[in-house]
């Protein structure tokens, strides 16, 4: 191989290394946050968690008993698993969404109706 090629490959090799430390010196401490939002869970639950949450009835009731709190079913949301086997996204409305997750100690599953808009928590239950 040509020696000329090779110094080339490694001046430029070396320029990407230092613009990488460069770059990360600069954005580090500002906040930067990268997210891997490209698996279909992950941009499920980023779609519904931008949303308008509104809640049923049923949910609205354990609420106001402080039987669950809204973090709670938003730390649901974050790191829950969508089981797309039962959910219904091939609908026009409202997709119909089920997701698992836990809740102190115990799992339960979310019923959520991602619609336009809206998200609305349906039901909640536990999984025995």
């Amino acid at each position: 191989m040509n020696s000329g090629l090779l110094r080339r490959i490694g001046f430029y090799l070396g320029g990407v290394a230092i613009g990488l430390v460069i770059f990360a010196f600069l954005i580090r401490g500002r906040g930067v946050q990268c997210e891997f939002d490209y698996l279909p869970n992950a941009r499920t639950l980023k779609n519904i968690r931008i949303k308008n949450r509104m809640f049923s009835p049923q949910i609205r009731q354990l609420i106001d008993n402080k039987e669950i709190d809204t973090a709670e079913i938003s730390n649901i949301l974050q790191y829950g698993d969508v089981d797309f086997s039962r959910s219904k996204t091939k609908v026009d409305s409202c997709k119909l969404y089920i997701i698992e997750g836990m809740l102190r100690n115990k799992e339960i599953e979310l019923t959520v109706y991602n619609c336009d808009s809206t998200a609305i928590i349906q039901t909640i239950n536990r999984i025995d």
